[in-house]
């Protein structure tokens, strides 16, 4: 049986819709893994549960975390947040950690890794590098820079590569246990990854429209993680 990954939605409190974009459930297909959907909901007993039937995790892309959550007031710069999904991550997160469940955070995802873990975020960036590009969704705006010994150079295999860009926040203070596995050319950290997880990581780009190489690998690595939590599961 394929290892199943639960995928975390959106939720608008406008629309009172649940949202994900198919792009990341086409790159799990694509990298030989299943997938369930993951809708934010009030209780915090269903975080066990969703849990219990998967095998890894994605934290998808979205709007702005409540700057409550790492004891700051709000920016004049904060954006819509969904008080709902932002609670149901962070603790779909801390219990996805605690089990060592395989998880790959993109965009909002790779923040909520960090804020679950104890870290901040920069709530506005500022500077000369474009964070947030007009050019189409799969286009590589901006280059990386991939720490050595990291997962991540591990699995792309090069110290320096380009990404696209969608974002106005970024990780700030780092949270336990994590390291800065890529920068920026201003410094913003655009990944993160757990120094005792088998498979942490967070990225602050999105791979799932990228549609290159790399992009699959990201998610074939993911994928492989799951299998063995399956394999273990199983007795295989």
């Amino acid at each position: 049986m394929k290892p199943i990954i639960g995928i975390s939605a959106d939720f608008s409190y406008e629309t009172v819709k649940h949202c994900l974009g198919d792009g990341y459930v086409a790159s799990v297909r694509q990298a030989g893994g299943q997938v369930i959907i993951l809708p934010p909901v009030d209780d915090e007993n269903m975080t066990d549960q969703y849990l219990d039937i998967c095998d890894g995790l994605i934290l998808s892309g979205g709007g702005d975390i409540d700057p409550l959550f790492w004891g700051e007031l709000p920016s004049p710069q904060l954006m819509e947040i969904s008080p709902r999904r932002d609670a149901f991550e962070l603790a779909l997160t801390r219990q996805a950690l605690e089990r060592d469940l395989p998880i790959l955070g993109i965009c909002r995802g790779c923040q909520v890794i960090n804020v679950a873990a104890g870290g901040s975020l920069v709530q506005d960036l500022a500077g000369e590098l474009c964070h947030s590009q007009k050019a189409p969704r799969d286009y590589p705006i901006h280059a990386i820079f991939i720490k050595s010994g990291t997962l991540l150079l591990k699995l792309l295999g090069q110290n320096e590569v380009r990404v696209n860009s969608f974002h106005h926040q970024a990780v700030g203070n780092l949270g336990r246990d994590l390291l800065i596995s890529a920068r920026a050319a201003d410094g913003t950290v655009e990944a993160v990854e757990s120094r005792s997880h088998q498979f942490v990581l967070g990225l602050q780009w999105h791979p799932e429209t990228m549609n290159d190489e790399l992009s699959h690998r990201i998610f074939s690595s993911l994928v492989r993680a799951a299998t063995e939590v399956r394999a273990n599961k199983t007795g295989r």
